[in-house]
């Protein structure tokens, strides 16, 4: 099983980035997925969510109206657009795989957002 993040780099704030997460090695459909940050000294943070299908998504309030979460299941992928960033989502952005009593975990990647 592997997730794999990528996209991440230095922004300055107002400005937009796409972060992906290839999947592999389990059965991508079945598994919901999850966007979380983190940065020093405090705990991961939720930031999206999408169902298996696609169909529904959600996002958390801090985000909301400029992160969107999207999937491509025959690509294994997913997708977090980061528009109008500000310097507090500045983290290591994780992506996470729920599904089948199990869950799985990328090894990030660093978003810096410059004021």
């Amino acid at each position: 099983v592997q997730l794999v993040e990528y996209g991440g780099g230095l922004v300055q704030a107002g400005g937009s980035l796409r972060l992906s997460c290839a999947a592999s090695g389990f059965t991508f459909s079945s598994y919901a997925m999850n966007w979380f940050r983190q940065t020093p000294g405090k705990a991961r943070e939720f930031v999206a969510a999408i169902t298996r299908g696609g169909a529904d998504s959600i996002t958390a309030d801090s985000v909301k109206g400029r992160f969107a979460i999207s999937r491509d299941n025959t690509n294994n992928t997913v997708d977090l657009q980061m528009n109008s960033l500000k310097p507090e989502d500045t983290g290591v952005y994780y992506c996470q795989a729920v599904g089948e009593g199990r869950n799985y975990w990328g090894q990030g990647t660093q978003v810096t957002v410059s004021s």
